[in-house]
């Protein structure tokens, strides 16, 4: 873990079971990405576009979250506990449904996610 970058396109990168712990990828396109089985524990994703990228049981444990765009994105078992969603675009409930997280995962207003 522990990269830095920013403005990186990943777009449709094959990212599977990539360790991107405490990672700081600000402003990164990682739209139709392979992020399966991801581990982004503690990691800075500001107003990065995740928009139709499959982050099926991820882990996003305690990850910032805030301005990203997760339109269409595959949320099946993603783990949210302790993300900072407040400010993040794209997400509906249906999606959520499918995630979980904790009571310190912040989420935009009138959203819920289920509990891990």
């Amino acid at each position: 873990g522990g990269l830095e970058a920013r403005g990186l396109n990943l777009s449709g990168a094959r990212l599977r079971q990539a360790d991107l712990s405490l990672a700081v990828m600000n402003r990164t396109r990682f739209s139709n990405a392979d992020m399966r089985d991801v581990d982004a524990f503690g990691a800075v994703f500001s107003s990065s576009n995740f928009s139709g990228a499959n982050l099926t049981n991820a882990s996003f444990v305690g990850t910032y979250l805030q301005g990203s765009n997760f339109s269409r994105a595959t949320l099946n078992g993603t783990n949210f506990s302790g993300a900072q969603l407040t400010r993040a675009t794209g997400l509906t409930q249906s999606q959520l449904n499918r995630a979980c997280g904790d009571s310190s995962t912040r989420l935009p207003p009138g959203l819920r996610i289920p509990a891990c």
